[in-house]
């Protein structure tokens, strides 16, 4: 007859140590937070929450706003200069993606493993200390009606000396996104530089003994490697051609008309050359709304895709 099985009892469950340094350190890093906290709610919450109670007023900078609810924001979206600022902020948003990012991007490839890459990529690095004003100035003087294109392609004998760069809608709005990308395809090169270097050699020499080479061993390797610092370049991109201002007023001031402008611009002008405090108020309200939720959402579908990798 076999022995009876003697079970043993089963150990007692012990809450888990605390850790007293932790729960010590909690409140001194609190107040030590704190500070910041009170200056990015008095430069940015604060300004935001102004800014949307005067998108629901009828004020013209004096006097007291008087409160109109959502006029604004209907008159907003019936405004036919609304939807084109809308429009041309959409070409922005697309061509920023597209170009700057695009040329950066291929910019660095090409120069990565070269003895001395970092000074061919210094050339295309210098637009970025320009400021955005004086790009526009510098295009201006190349686009503008009889400049320094129309020049050149007249005395080459080649077409397009009779576009008006400047004046017709959209090519206008095409050709300052070519102005941005001039000024700004070189610092992204040079982070696509850094991202480059950073990439484990072991890999790639793996990939090229299986004989992967070029556009595979690129689209394989290399790109992966890449997607989080192309997950930052890009969400600033998206940020900053929703934002985009300073080159654009200096080439067009948004004009024709208002054929060039952005929703920055049409923030500007309605609130600072029209005096329309409310107007002006809600287009900002809808611009950072519209650049929160593009942050957002891109952001955590990057993430979500990085979880799922």
């Amino acid at each position: 007859m076999a022995a009876p099985t003697v079970t043993a009892p089963a150990a007692p469950v012990r809450p888990a140590p605390q850790n007293p340094t932790r729960d010590a350190y909690r409140w001194p890093a609190r107040v030590f937070v704190l500070p910041g906290l009170l200056i990015v709610a008095v430069l940015l919450y604060l300004p935001f929450v102004w800014t949307s109670y005067l998108s629901l007023t009828e004020y013209n900078g004096l006097g007291d706003p008087e409160f109109v609810g959502l006029e604004k924001y209907q008159a907003m979206f019936a405004d036919a200069g609304f939807a084109t600022s809308l429009r041309n902020t959409l070409f922005w948003v697309l061509g920023t993606l597209v170009f700057p990012v695009g040329f950066g991007l291929l910019i660095a490839v090409l120069a990565h493993g070269i003895k001395g890459s970092f000074w061919y990529r210094v050339p295309f690095l210098l637009p970025y200390a320009i400021s955005g004003v004086a790009v526009g100035v510098i295009w201006t003087f190349i686009l503008q009606s009889g400049g320094a294109l129309d020049e050149a392609l007249m005395f080459l004998n080649l077409p397009g000396a009779d576009l008006r760069w400047l004046l017709d809608a959209p090519l206008n709005t095409f050709v300052m996104i070519a102005a941005a990308t001039w000024q700004g395809a070189g610092v992204n090169a040079l982070l696509f530089g850094i991202g480059l270097q950073s990439i484990p050699k072991e890999p790639i020499e793996a990939a090229r003994l299986d004989g992967a080479s070029g556009w595979t061993l690129f689209r394989t390797m290399t790109w992966p490697m890449l997607t989080p610092l192309t997950t930052v370049v890009i969400g600033l991109s998206i940020v900053g051609s929703l934002k985009q201002f300073d080159i654009i007023w200096a080439m067009t001031k948004g004009g024709p008309g208002a054929s060039s402008e952005t929703l920055a611009l049409t923030m500007y002008k309605e609130t600072f050359v029209s005096n329309d405090y409310g107007f002006g108020a809600a287009v900002a309200v809808f611009l950072t709304v519209v650049t929160v939720a593009a942050s957002v959402i891109y952001l955590r579908r990057q993430l979500a895709d990085a979880k799922g990798a």
